[in-house]
């Protein structure tokens, strides 16, 4: 047995636990830095985001090949669009119906847009309103509601159709409306329902009214199918007053000396409670006037 022999007064010899010695011996030296290490965990977790994002979206795109394939097959059983059946057309061409319709990328019954189609409707000039529905498996039903010419609008020496709203409708194949009145003048047509309302407050002349010119954009230069013009006030209520005016005038008038006819070519209302006449007639109603004063005048010697 070996013995430690220590002298007196000397400190014992330190030893080192057993369990720091095997520490001491396992601790190693990391090849990177803690900054390099960091970046590679966050390239690493990027890569791992982007995979799982593209794993998820090639699943989403499932379901939509699954519905193209679907309605593929469907219109090869029949649910294909082959007849399209129109409604409500009187005036309007149906081919641009017929384009509105069929503006899909295909002809599957599936795949037609209604609300689509009837939007591409409602921007044609004649449609008001319309309605689109399928009837399956092969049919698509629209009806129209078209609007109504009321007048032609003569602008620029050019002559448009019009509805009440002042809303250009064709400029082709006007022959069949030549017997609506004609507006005359820039914004003439945004005023064709007041002219309307204007005429129409005297029946007995409105179908007497082949033109209406809007002066300055402020009142209305009536002009008759016999030629005559009757220029009326500034206000939509002056202007109807001074119509109905007019109207009561011609009707009481025996047949010989109606104002309408070709003896008189203006007649202005403008101001309250006066007309003032000119025309063929009033000229020879002067000169005679001025013949019977001239023989009524005493001779002198």
């Amino acid at each position: 047995m070996t013995a430690t022999i220590m002298k007196r007064g000397a400190r014992p010899p330190r030893h080192t636990p057993v369990l720091q010695r095997k520490a001491a011996a396992e601790t190693v030296a990391l090849p990177v830095s803690v900054r390099a290490l960091r970046r590679n965990v966050a390239i690493t977790c990027a890569t791992l985001v982007a995979v799982t994002g593209g794993i998820f979206a090639s699943l989403a795109d499932v379901p939509q090949r699954q519905w193209a394939e679907f309605v593929r097959s469907t219109a090869q059983a029949g649910f294909e669009v082959r007849h399209v059946e129109i409604a409500g057309v009187h005036e309007m061409d149906k081919l641009p119906i017929y384009d509105a319709a069929l503006s899909g990328p295909s002809n599957a019954m599936l795949r037609a847009d209604l609300p689509h189609i009837r939007n591409r409707l409602l921007s044609l000039p004649w449609v008001a309103d319309a309605s689109v529905g399928r009837r399956l498996p092969d049919t698509l039903t629209i009806n129209i509601v078209e609007r109504r010419p009321v007048a032609l609008w003569q602008h620029q020496r050019r002559f448009v159709l019009i509805d009440v709203t002042g809303r250009p409708l064709t400029s082709t194949g006007l022959d069949r409306f030549a017997a609506l009145p004609v507006v005359v003048g820039p914004g003439a047509n945004l005023r064709v329902r007041e002219l309307l309302a204007l005429t129409a407050a005297a029946p007995t002349l409105s179908d007497k009214v082949d033109a209406a010119v809007l002066v300055g954009g402020r009142r209305w230069d009536v002009k008759f199918k016999s030629g005559e013009t009757l220029a009326l006030p500034d206000t939509p209520a002056a202007a109807t007053a001074a119509f109905k005016r007019f109207a009561s005038l011609e009707a009481g008038l025996s047949a010989d000396g109606k104002l309408l006819g070709g003896r008189f070519q203006r007649f202005d209302m403008r101001l309250p409670g006066q007309m003032t006449v000119a025309g063929p007639a009033v000229q020879q109603a002067l000169e005679a006037a001025a013949k019977a004063a001239k023989a009524s005048k005493p001779t002198t010697i």
